[in-house]
């Protein structure tokens, strides 16, 4: 029996827009809609930093905040992939990591 699992991470800001609305309504709708994988998580940061070097910070002064965000999935290798690949073009910072041997129990529906 094959235990592995694909996990994948997408970073977005919170004000990131998507084609018809903000971009992480449209990753969750899209996973939904397609029945891509078995799950999804949406993790709000209160600071982070990318590539640009810019912290983005909660602040209690600010009223309009831009947290990053990560958006993050796994199942077996082969439903990820096809679920990244449905993302391809939505987001330009995918991050994945193949764990092995790691049991995946889904109870209930």
């Amino acid at each position: 029996m094959n235990n592995d699992i694909l996990m994948v991470r997408v970073y977005l800001h919170e004000a990131d827009q998507g084609k018809r609305k903000r971009l992480m309504q449209e990753i969750l709708a899209l996973l939904q809609e397609r029945h891509a994988v078995q799950g999804v998580t949406v993790f709000r940061a209160i600071a982070g930093m990318g590539a640009s070097g810019e912290v983005r910070a909660e602040d209690v002064l600010r009223l309009n905040v831009d947290l990053p965000i990560v958006v993050e999935f796994f199942d077996e290798p082969k439903v990820a992939e096809a679920a990244i690949a449905l993302l391809d073009g939505l987001v330009s910072l995918l991050a994945s990591v193949i764990e092995d041997r790691i049991g995946l129990r889904v109870e209930g529906s």
